[in-house]
């Protein structure tokens, strides 16, 4: 039997980071599974680093990882970075543009927190590179509900894409006061959020072709196995982008166990050095780093599509123009 000690953080990063000395100091459990978000995982880093835990660092998207893994030997990184994820979407939005498909103008808002920073960050100099003109960039503080002065500013910009580098209240936001707005770009790109199941009940038929980081491939075996038995155990669909793989980095720290035992600088070793069988196959990180990931999704026949990298097996084929939003 497993025993499983929770504490609610409250959302708030104060209260992870006292929860994470609190499991390792009083309750002195054998293991600590991260919080949600990129924010929370850097604030608990430095206490898991000092306590000797290995960190499955899986909800947390930094173009930092690199240097993380150098200053905490411990931690690794299972979603890859911000300039992953603003490269491929610069790269789809490049090609479109030299297909005819949209102008080259780009209008973007992001959050002023970790994620949001990252993303911005690496897509200004990304979109530069791919002949795309940022017309409009704007950020807005964490907690903001009204979004319709930026998006009013972003429909006037004469964009034919918005992006939004969003945490899912501000992705859920700007997709209903998007519509309320007739505000319908060519290319419409949120934040975290677009791919969880609850995004399908606010928007309706109007998620297809919306775009977000992550994706599935809709045709995996692996994928619709697992969904199942996530919906029959939660009666809650997995969500397509992050939720696969935060289930492969539990595999592959039950694996690391079953090999080596509980002790926790075993396991970490193992988790940076072995070969593991996931749902997302066979999986090795590569300097404590997942690389082998979905970089861009899009909502297509139901499915939060993967769309890129296009060269991978199981890709989809992106669809631009989106549709319009329905009456």
């Amino acid at each position: 039997m497993i025993e499983v000690i929770e504490y609610d953080d409250r959302s708030s990063s104060e209260e992870a980071v006292r929860a994470v000395e609190r499991l390792a100091v009083q309750d002195k459990v054998d293991f600590i599974l991260p919080p949600w978000g990129t924010g929370f995982n850097l604030a608990i880093a430095p206490l898991m680093d000092k306590f000797g835990y290995p960190q499955l660092a899986v909800t947390a998207v930094t173009d930092m990882a690199p240097k993380f893994v150098q200053r905490w030997k411990k931690s690794f990184w299972f979603l890859g970075g911000g300039s992953d994820y603003s490269k491929a979407l610069a790269e789809i939005l490049g090609s479109a543009h030299k297909s005819g498909q949209i102008n080259n103008k780009v209008a973007v808002v992001s959050v002023a927190d970790g994620f949001g920073i990252d993303l911005i960050k690496s897509a200004r100099p990304a979109f530069k590179e791919a002949g795309l003109e940022l017309v409009f960039d704007k950020t807005y503080p964490l907690g903001t509900k009204d979004f319709n002065s930026l998006l009013t500013e972003a429909k006037t910009s004469g964009a034919d894409t918005f992006v939004a580098f969003s945490y899912p209240p501000g992705t859920f936001g700007m997709a209903k006061q998007s519509k309320v707005l007739g505000f319908n770009p060519k290319v419409m790109y949120l934040g975290v959020g677009v791919g969880f199941p609850v995004f399908t009940k606010i928007m309706g038929p109007d998620v297809a072709g919306v775009m977000s980081l992550g994706g599935v491939d809709p045709n995996s075996q692996d994928f619709k196995d697992y969904a199942a038995r996530h919906t029959a155990a939660t009666t809650n669909s997995p969500d397509f982008w992050a939720s696969s793989v935060t289930y492969a980095s539990l595999q592959t720290l039950q694996q690391a166990i079953e090999r080596v035992g509980l002790d926790r600088d075993a396991v970490a070793k193992e988790i940076s050095t072995g070969e593991f069988d996931t749902i997302l196959g066979k999986i090795k990180l590569e300097d404590n780093q997942l690389r082998k990931l979905w970089w861009t999704g899009q909502w297509q026949d139901g499915s939060f599509a993967a769309v890129s990298p296009n060269s991978r097996d199981g890709a989809s084929s992106v669809v631009i123009p989106k549709p319009e939003w329905s009456q």
